[in-house]
């Protein structure tokens, strides 16, 4: 294991804590605040953070999607540059947290804001930001990651940069209480597969990535068997919680990575508007038993330790099974259905897009090839 890892996001979590970005912002900065749809006017965060930042000068910008457009964030840029905006404060889930990232990055850059997501430009300077989380699942509030579309081209790409981590993140389980049922349980899924990606590679003997890996597997299977227990503070404090400590860097360090089923999952999501979680379900099940034996040893490490599976030949593909069987306690589809009738249509649309982005290798065996990903869709595609 060789690495460096530095997570700089100061962690207000608890009840009552959206107070705490009175003193976290400081005063002499003009802050935009950033939002979606109006739901925080609805559940009482708003009227929060309006006492909470009483005494700092503020605007504010709405309307960012479920999956954030570059064109309704370049709005948001505009108004950064044209009003001389210091600290960026992003109210919501991932999505508007990513949102406020690429704004945060973009305001610096004279070029398209796209530039930043095909690579052509990456930053090394940004508008500060901070986050108060209301949906548990992408762990974007303290991590560097940000995905966003472009709306003119049905184009969903990532970037990462140091720059975008916010300063703060403010989680406060209670303004959980007023989420639609299918976005807790894409909050369970959705770090789910952030575990997976990180876990279900190649063996290192990373000891504490492994079995903290594996705790936030534990985790993550308790609180959807326990679903039906969902109306408490300690079951929304521990999704909470479990979906940051998923995808904040830590299990990921001095491991290889995998990410293909999320840049399949992107796909499906950019063209048929299919929830990231969802997506997510859909691909990892065919996925993983397309790699199977790339993935054996891990796969029945997590077979072992994370379901209490007994030992057998076909243990990985027990595991799989099991993986697939707690999407669907969940409600949650693993075949894509939303592509119409014409499943080969939608294939070959899904592979040539990849092939578009360059990705003709993925997995941290670069051992998805546009066959592979044909081979994945066959199965996950009704």
């Amino acid at each position: 294991m060789k690495f460096a890892y530095q997570n700089p996001t100061q962690i207000f979590f608890g009840q009552g804590q959206i107070s705490s970005i009175t003193q976290a912002i400081d005063t002499t900065k003009k802050v935009l605040v950033i939002y979606g749809g109006g739901s925080i006017k609805k559940n009482g965060v708003y009227e929060q953070v309006q006492q909470a930042l009483q005494g700092h000068q503020w605007v504010e910008f709405s309307g960012v999607e479920a999956n954030p457009t570059k064109e309704t964030m370049d709005k948001a840029v505009a108004i950064i540059k044209e009003q001389g905006v210091d600290f960026i404060l992003a109210v919501g889930g991932g999505s508007v947290i990513d949102g406020a990232k690429y704004a945060a990055a973009a305001a610096h850059y004279d070029g398209d804001g796209w530039d930043i997501l095909t690579g052509k430009y990456q930053p090394q300077v940004a508008t500060p930001l901070g986050v108060i989380l209301t949906l548990p699942a992408t762990g974007s509030e303290s991590n560097a990651n940000s995905v966003i579309t472009k709306a003119e081209t049905q184009q969903k790409m990532a970037f990462a940069a140091a720059c975008v981590k916010p300063e703060f993140a403010v989680m406060d389980p209670d303004v959980m209480k007023t989420l639609p049922e299918k976005q807790l349980v894409n909050g369970i899924v959705d770090a789910w597969v952030h575990v997976c990606e990180q876990y279900i590679t190649k063996n290192a003997g990373a000891l504490v990535q492994d079995g903290y890996a594996e705790t936030l597997l534990r985790s993550l299977k308790a609180l959807g068997d326990s679903y039906a227990e969902r109306d408490n503070d300690l079951w929304r404090a521990n999704l909470m919680w479990t979906a940051n400590q998923a995808l904040n860097g830590l299990i990921s360090v001095g491991v290889e990575q995998d990410w293909a089923t999320h840049m399949i999952g992107h796909e499906l999501t950019a063209l048929w508007h299919v929830d990231h979680a969802r997506s997510l379900a859909i691909v990892q099940p065919s996925l993983l038993r397309n790699q199977i034996e790339f993935k054996r040893a891990k796969l029945e490490q997590m077979g072992r330790n994370v379901f209490g599976l007994e030992a057998g030949d076909d243990l990985a593909e027990r595991t799989i099974d099991a993986i697939e069987a707690f999407y669907n306690q969940l409600d949650v589809a693993t075949k894509l259905t939303e592509h119409g009738d014409d499943k080969q249509n939608a294939i070959d649309l899904v592979v040539e897009r990849l092939e578009n982005h360059g990705m003709t290798a993925l997995t941290e065996n670069q051992s998805v090839t546009p066959v592979e990903v044909r081979q994945i869709l066959e199965n996950a595609v009704a």
